[in-house]
C-alpha cells in the first residue's frame, strides 16, 4: 500500500501540476505525482526539471523524496485526503471542448475515492463542467466533494506566482470549500470565494480577454502597414510616458491555452462569441501576413533562404505547443523559401544556432522575442521582420 498523503496531483508531470506540487510540497505538504509520461519521471526523481520554470529546480531539489513523491497510479488516491486535477482540456477538430478524458478519469477514480476525499479539479473547463462531474459521481452512488479552483499563473514564473497570486476556490460544498482554502491558505495567499460556474467563467473571460487585446494589436500592425505606415512610429506615439496606451506590441498569439479556451467560451455560447471568433481570425491569420511581408521586401520566394527566430510559443520558454512559428514555417515552405530555423530554449530536428541561421539567411523572421536576440549582430543586406521590436533598433 502506498505511503498516505496530502495530495495527489494527477497531471503532476505537467507545467501546471508539476509546479504546484513543488511550492505544496515546500509547504510542508506530503504530496504525490501522477503522470503518464514515463520520460519526465526519473528527470523529476532525479531533481530535474523537465521543462523551464524559473526558480524551480532548486525547489525539486529541496523536497523530492522528502515531501514530494512519485506516485505509481490512480489507486494511490484512496491514500490521499486531496485528489488534484491537472489533466489538459484541449478541443476537438470542430473547436468544441474535448470533455471524454475527462469523464473517463472520473471513472477510473471512483473505485479509490470515498466521500471523505475531496476532488480539487483545476484544469481549465467549458462552464458547468464541475456541476456536471459531481452529477456523474452521483449517478454511480457516490457524492464526491469537488472544488473547482482554476490556474492562473504566466508560464515559467509559475513558483513565484503561486505564492503571490489570489487564488480563485468555489465547490459543490462546503467541504470542498474549506479544504481547497485550506489547501492555497498554506501558500499564503488570499483566496476569493466564488460560485463554480463563476470560477469557471472567470478563467475563460481572463484568457479570452488576453486573446483579443494580442488580436487588437495584430489587428493595427496589419492596418498601418497596409498604409505604408512605421508602426513602431505609432505605437510609440500611443503608449511613450502614456498610461492609459497600454497596448501589447504586436506578434504571434499562441500556445496550448489562448486559442483553446476562447473557443471553449465560444462553445458554451452557442457559438455567438463573435469577438473571440474575430480575434481567431485575426491572430491564426498573422502568419499569413508575414509571408506576404516577406514577399513584398524579398520578392518571390523561391529559392530564398528566410530565416525564423524563435520556435517556442512565448518569449524565454522551451514550450512550442501550437507555436505559430511552425505554422509560419510551413507557409514560407509552400512559397518555396528554404526555411532555417532556431531557438534558444527549444530543440526541434534541424535547429540551428542562431548565429548560424543570421549569417545564412537572406531574410530573417523574429517568431518569438527571445531576450537573447536583443544582442544580435545582423548583416546589413539582411532583410529583417519584427513584430516585437527585439532586433537591434538599426535594423527595425
Amino acid at each position: 500500500m502506498a505511503n498516505p498523503s496530502d495530495v495527489l496531483i494527477i497531471g503532476g508531470f505537467g507545467h501546471v501540476g508539476l509546479p504546484l506540487g513543488i511550492v505544496l510540497a515546500d509547504a510542508g505538504l506530503h504530496v504525490s505525482l501522477l503522470d503518464i509520461d514515463a520520460v519526465k519521471r526519473p528527470m523529476i526523481e532525479a531533481g530535474t526539471m523537465p521543462f523551464i520554470e524559473y526558480d524551480a529546480e532548486p525547489l525539486l531539489k529541496k523536497v523530492i523524496g522528502k515531501t514530494l513523491f512519485v506516485a505509481d497510479g490512480l489507486a494511490d488516491a484512496a491514500n490521499s485526503r486531496i485528489v488534484l486535477i491537472t489533466i489538459g482540456t484541449p478541443v476537438d477538430e470542430y473547436l468544441s471542448p474535448k470533455t471524454a478524458p475527462l469523464f473517463a478519469l472520473a471513472d477510473a477514480l471512483l473505485p479509490h475515492l470515498t466521500e471523505q476525499h475531496t476532488v480539487v479539479l483545476r484544469s481549465t473547463v467549458c462552464p458547468g463542467t464541475t456541476r456536471a462531474l459531481r452529477a456523474h459521481w452521483l449517478a454511480r452512488g457516490k457524492d464526491i466533494p469537488i472544488a473547482y479552483c482554476p490556474e492562473r499563473i504566466v508560464q515559467g514564473y509559475a513558483i513565484r506566482e503561486l505564492r503571490e497570486l489570489p487564488q480563485v476556490v468555489s465547490g459543490t460544498s462546503m467541504q470542498a470549500i474549506q479544504t481547497a482554502k485550506e489547501l492555497f491558505g498554506r501558500l499564503g495567499v488570499e483566496t476569493i470565494d466564488v460560485g463554480t460556474e463563476e470560477a469557471e467563467m472567470s478563467k475563460l473571460f481572463l484568457n479570452a480577454w488576453r486573446y483579443i487585446q494580442f488580436a487588437t494589436a495584430n489587428q493595427f500592425f496589419v492596418m498601418a502597414r497596409e498604409h505604408g505606415l512605421d508602426y513602431d512610429q505609432i505605437y510609440r506615439a500611443m503608449t511613450h510616458h502614456y498610461d492609459r496606451g497600454n497596448i501589447p506590441r504586436p506578434g504571434f498569439a499562441a500556445g496550448p491555452c489562448l486559442l483553446k479556451d476562447t473557443m471553449q467560451l465560444a462553445a458554451a455560447y452557442r457559438n455567438q462569441f463573435f469577438l473571440g471568433h474575430a480575434a481567431m481570425m485575426v491572430n491564426e491569420g498573422l502568419p499569413a501576413f508575414v509571408v506576404d511581408m516577406a514577399r513584398n521586401a524579398a520578392g518571390d520566394l523561391q529559392g530564398k533562404t528566410v530565416g525564423i527566430l524563435g520556435m517556442a510559443f512565448k518569449k524565454d520558454i522551451d514550450d512550442t505547443r501550437d507555436s505559430l512559428s511552425f505554422k509560419l514555417r510551413k507557409l514560407l515552405q509552400f512559397q518555396g523559401a528554404d526555411v532555417l530555423c532556431s531557438d534558444e530554449f527549444a530543440a526541434g530536428d534541424g535547429f540551428i544556432p542562431k548565429e548560424d541561421l543570421v549569417h545564412r539567411a537572406d531574410v530573417i523572421i523574429v517568431g518569438v522575442p527571445h531576450s537573447a536576440y536583443r544582442d544580435l549582430t545582423l548583416p546589413a543586406k539582411t532583410i529583417t521582420i519584427d513584430l516585437w521590436g527585439v532586433l537591434p533598433i538599426a535594423k527595425r
